[in-house]
């Protein structure tokens, strides 16, 4: 996951804010529960990316909580392209290189 969990966070964002629980859920669920991570691991990735200037934040109160709802700002939304991009690369080379089907060996 080393190096993916920001585009993650990001995607978890592009439908609209959500606090950091939410986004918890939507990584376990959209995982089918193969991405259960601390909130240890999730919020301070999410003001590291609000730092970046790809998240914005701001406290809302629900149901007589305070919470920190994030959203992805346009910066945000471009890394998130980025990222979706890499991804496809880099899936695809493994893919070949995994996959069923045999390469012949040439020297």
């Amino acid at each position: 996951m080393k190096g993916h969990l920001d585009g993650m966070l990001l995607a978890a964002l592009e439908d609209g804010p959500r606090h950091g629980y939410a986004v918890m859920e939507i990584l376990r669920a959209g995982s089918d529960g193969r991405f259960d991570l601390p909130t240890g691991t999730i919020y301070p990735a999410l003001r590291r990316l609000e730092r970046a200037g790809h998240v914005r934040a701001q406290w809302s109160e629900e149901g007589g909580r305070r919470r920190r709802v994030y959203e992805l700002t346009p910066s945000g939304r471009r890394t998130l392209d980025d990222e979706r991009h890499a991804w496809q690369e880099f899936s695809s080379a493994v893919t070949a290189l995994l996959g069923p089907h045999r390469r012949p060996v040439t020297s």
